[in-house]
């Protein structure tokens, strides 16, 4: 028997597929006005957030950004162009070409990067508050409210003499 999916459940994937979308177009404008294309922007924090261990291969890169090889080539082509990245030859495998982010790269990726974050910590909470719901757990701004309402009934009852 097929699960019954509950109005709520509609509410909820609606919601956190908006405040998805939300946060990449806001993405897409915050490297428009640093002068980057946002596949161009994406690439860059590709390289720079590569988990632990990862090389900054042309493959890797593409897995991570859906992209296929000859368009993350080409990426790479523009973003080295502006002297934002270069490849080379892995000293292990030859036939393996690594991406390292140059100075000037680093320091564009990291003024679009802050920004995000910055947005992100300041108004992330319908998106967290969306993802909570679908997950079935109360959304973290409800938490946080009471909770701080629990904090604030405790401090009163202190104040108040006997």
């Amino acid at each position: 028997m097929a699960m019954r999916i509950a109005t709520s459940d509609y509410r909820a994937l609606a919601a956190l597929r908006y405040r998805i979308r939300l946060f990449l177009s806001e993405g897409d404008a915050a490297a428009r006005r640093e002068g980057l294309e946002p596949q161009q922007y994406l690439l860059l924090l590709a390289v720079r957030g590569l988990p632990e261990g990862a090389k900054a291969t042309i493959q890797v890169l593409a897995q991570r950004l859906m992209l296929k090889h000859n368009s993350t080539v080409e990426l790479i082509d523009r973003l080295e162009t502006h002297g934002y990245l270069r490849r080379s030859q892995s000293r292990e495998d030859r036939r393996c070409i690594l991406v390292k982010l140059l100075p000037r790269g680093k320091q564009l990726v990291e003024r679009v990067a802050r920004e995000r974050l910055t947005e992100l910590r300041g108004g992330g909470e319908a998106l967290s508050d969306a993802l909570d719901t679908l997950l079935g757990r109360k959304p973290n701004s409800q938490r946080i409210r009471v909770k701080k309402r629990a904090q604030h009934g405790r401090t009163k009852r202190r104040g108040r003499k006997s």
